[in-house]
């Protein structure tokens, strides 16, 4: 398995006018990532629009991405459900197809307790011998998954090997490096967080960022990484409101647009996700011209 760490990009899925995914959009945006250093690419993500993709585009957009980067970094593929038998087949086919990893969801909207999580991920974690990352987004899914619950998940399920943490409270990413073994992989999910949590001792982040910032958020990285926090954070510093305004509303709407406005996909989101107003279009844009930007 290749090493999971530093600056991961939760990919955006593009889409052509017809409303079908944008395969050559999608490459290109592939090619970019890897081109500017980044770690790792997340495709099938929240950012990458998977409630709206069929089980079909779900599968195809892995496989592209799988293809495309032709083991030249990791891919973790997103095969989470909040049913836990689609879960299985998804992760069931990523494996098939050659991914890295497996990113699983806490499931939402069905708001399982802690016994039905410890369920839900172990029984995936026993059907595949895929590497997992837990996820836990309780503002998408409202249910929190509990340090003592991913203790529980660790110690018994051996492919269990980290966690993507956007709950966006620092304590508890304390907390999960107090109860987790040393090698347990603890991601920021919150790009406005991603300098805090390596201070913290995680390993790196699932960013929304790198897909408009790649080459940054991949230095923010290899800087702390090798020890040299002042520039670390001097580039955290520098992408700050980029990180802000990238979240001026739901999460891919933003994302989508800047990268449009540089001819890098096409402003197309699926219902019920809609374009981003001409009022927060114009304070990210003002945003994105501050920024030396290369496609």
């Amino acid at each position: 398995m290749q090493s999971i760490k530093g600056c991961i990009t939760a990919l955006i899925t593009p889409f052509n006018n017809d409303g079908l995914i944008d395969i050559p959009a999608f490459q290109n945006l592939i090619e970019r990532q890897i081109r500017n250093n980044v770690h790792g690419l997340v495709p099938c993500g929240t950012t990458g629009e998977s409630p709206t993709l069929n089980h079909q585009e779900h599968q195809e957009v892995i496989k592209i991405a799988i293809d495309a980067v032709d083991n030249r970094i990791p891919i973790i593929a997103g095969t989470g459900s909040n049913s836990t038998e689609e879960a299985l087949k998804m992760t069931e086919y990523a494996e098939s197809v050659g991914a890295d990893a497996s990113l699983q969801v806490v499931p939402y909207y069905n708001k399982p307790n802690q016994e039905g999580l410890y369920e839900h991920f172990t029984k995936i974690s026993m059907n595949t011998s895929l590497p997992i990352i837990l996820y836990n987004i309780p503002g998408r899914s409202v249910v929190n998954l509990e340090p003592s619950t991913i203790k529980m998940l660790v110690d018994n399920n051996k492919n269990i090997i980290g966690i993507k943490e956007a709950s966006g409270d620092m304590n508890k990413v304390k907390e999960i490096k107090k109860v987790c073994p040393d090698d347990f992989i603890i991601l920021s999910g919150e790009d406005q967080l991603n300098l805090q949590v390596l201070k913290e001792g995680g390993s790196g982040f699932i960013s929304v960022t790198s897909n408009l910032l790649p080459a940054e958020c991949s230095k923010l990285f290899e800087a702390f990484e090798e020890g040299d926090i002042e520039k670390s954070e001097q580039i955290n510093e520098s992408i700050f409101k980029v990180n802000k305004f990238l979240f001026i509303d739901t999460n891919p709407i933003p994302i989508k647009y800047a990268l449009s406005s540089m001819g890098l996909c096409e402003n197309n989101l699926r219902l019920p996700l809609t374009k981003l107003n001409v009022n927060k279009s114009e304070i990210l844009a003002k945003e994105i011209k501050k920024h030396n930007i290369s496609k």
